[in-house]
């Protein structure tokens, strides 16, 4: 299969190109490397670019003639979205209707969209099933949902082929060391711990500590990287079989605490590392755990890195090989 990947270079998309690659499928990784680096990308042709160029996009679709596209080259992180929404929306939504347009013009009707538990907001009820109303409470999430709802009405009105999986909270790195996340500026929690952990930054902050929570601090479900990879890979399948359009969670259906990742964090690191309480961060939602029933059910998906002390077990090999 030839699959035209955007932000492939990237943390998430890497890892798919990764089990895309070992598969043998044909890969075209189009990534403008602000946040993605070119020695992430282990197969297929990577071609640097960036979605805002709506005429490099086309042609590109028009020369791999892929038989579909996924889609990950976003911007993610919810407190700047907070503080610079103009860059989200530009982004995430513009930018995807110049990929959607490409695509549409090269006669390219099948996509994977890289979609965010974000988009649910404070959820009401928990674990959080497709269902749940879409109530984002920052930029990024409903960054998310506007590109979902073009994808709704795009679907009957042009027969184009979508599934849009909603990630929760990502982690981990390659279980063979090759890839992990390598952004400039460490804002996921694992991450930044073992950084900390590593001396790079002086100390962790945890960021509120009186919400509704058993132990005040925010609830994660952590999912591996490598599960979220075969996620796609499975959801590529769903969508080349069915061509049904849908939305489907990605997570593991139960959660973790700061203060439990950071403990868990000392444990697997052997660091007792400096932590530091600090005042609620503008966007985060006390907790969002998964229901990921329906991921399971139409594409037989069964995670096989559930274990919070393995995902942080295979972050800090990566770390440590970090300079």
């Amino acid at each position: 299969m030839k699959v035209f990947v955007t932000g492939g270079a990237g943390y998430i998309g890497s890892h798919v190109v990764k089990l895309l690659g070992e598969e043998g499928h044909d890969i075209l990784v189009f990534d403008n490397l602000s946040t993605g680096h070119e020695w992430a990308v282990l197969y297929g042709r990577l071609l640097k670019g960036d979605l805002a160029d709506r005429d490099l996009v086309r042609d590109a679709l028009d020369t791999f003639r892929p038989d579909a596209v996924i889609h990950f080259a976003a911007s993610i992180q919810v407190e700047e979205s907070v503080r610079e929404p103009l860059k989200y929306y530009r982004n995430n939504v513009i930018n995807t209707l110049n990929l959607l347009d490409a695509m549409l013009e090269t006669n390219t009707t099948r996509f994977i969209y890289s979609s965010t538990a974000a988009t649910y907001g404070i959820p009401e009820t928990m674990p959080i099933d497709e269902t749940a109303p879409l109530r984002p409470i920052n930029p990024y999430g409903a960054s998310k949902v506007m590109v979902e709802q073009v994808l709704r009405d795009l679907a009957p009105a042009k027969d184009f082929q979508y599934v849009a999986l909603r990630y929760f909270n990502v982690a981990g790195a390659a279980s063979d060391g090759r890839i992990g996340q390598a952004y400039a500026e460490a804002t996921h929690l694992i991450t930044r711990a073992l950084k900390v952990a590593k001396g790079e930054y002086k100390k962790l902050f945890i960021y509120g500590t009186d919400y509704p929570t058993p132990d005040g601090t925010c609830i994660r479900d952590y999912v591996h990287v490598e599960d979220l990879a075969l996620a796609h890979l499975l959801a590529l399948r769903y969508l080349m079989d069915t061509g049904r359009p849908d939305i489907m969670n990605c997570g593991y259906g139960h959660g973790f605490s700061v203060r439990e990742v950071v403990e868990a964090a000392k444990t697997i690191t052997g660091i007792d590392f400096p932590v530091e309480e600090a005042p609620r961060r503008a966007g985060d939602p006390p907790a969002l755990i998964a229901d990921s029933t329906k991921l399971k059910r139409v594409t037989g998906w069964e995670p096989g890195h559930d274990d919070l002390r393995h995902i942080i077990k295979t972050a800090w090999e990566w770390e440590k090989k970090r300079i």
